[in-house]
C-alpha cells in the first residue's frame, strides 16, 4: 500500500516546524539532559508528532558542531549500549532565551494578522 500525498495541513505544519525545531530542541535540553530517542517522545507529547528521528539527530549534530550544545556518553538504565545525553552549553543558553523572544514575538505578530483579517480582504473595526 502506498501513502499518498501529505495533506497541506500537514505539508503546513512541516514547513513551520522546520523553522524552529532547533528552539523545540533546545528548550528539551534545557529542562534536563536528553539522549535522542527522548527527544521524539517529548515532541510527540507537546502534539509535533510530525518530527521523525530523521531530521532530529543531523540537528543535534549541527548545534553540537556550532557550540551550543555537548554531548556525553552514559550507562543505560536498560543495561544495553551507553546512551549519548546532551546538554546546553553557556552558548545554548543565549540561543535559547534569544529565540525564545524572537519566536514570541513573531507568533504574536502573525496571530494579530490572522485574527484579524477576515476572509474577504477587510479588516476588523
Amino acid at each position: 500500500m502506498t501513502k499518498g500525498p501529505p495533506a497541506a495541513g500537514d505539508q503546513r505544519r512541516s514547513q513551520l516546524l522546520r523553522g524552529v525545531l532547533d528552539l523545540c530542541l533546545l528548550s528539551l535540553i534545557a529542562e534536563q539532559p536528553r539522549y535522542g530517542f527522548e527527544f521524539t517522545t517529548a515532541l510527540n507529547a507537546g502534539g509535533l508528532e510530525l518530527v521523525s528521528d530523521g531530521s532530529i539527530y543531523p540537528l543535534l549534530a549541527r548545534m553540537e558542531r556550532t557550540g551550543l550544545i555537548t554531548s556525553y556518553r552514559a550507562p543505560s538504565p536498560s543495561g544495553g549500549a551507553p546512551r549519548k545525553y546532551y546538554r546546553l552549553t553557556e552558548t545554548g543558553h543565549a540561543e535559547l532565551n534569544g529565540g525564545r523572544g524572537d519566536w514570541l514575538a513573531f507568533a504574536g505578530q502573525v496571530t494579530h494578522i490572522l485574527t484579524t483579517t477576515h476572509p474577504t480582504g477587510g479588516t476588523t473595526p
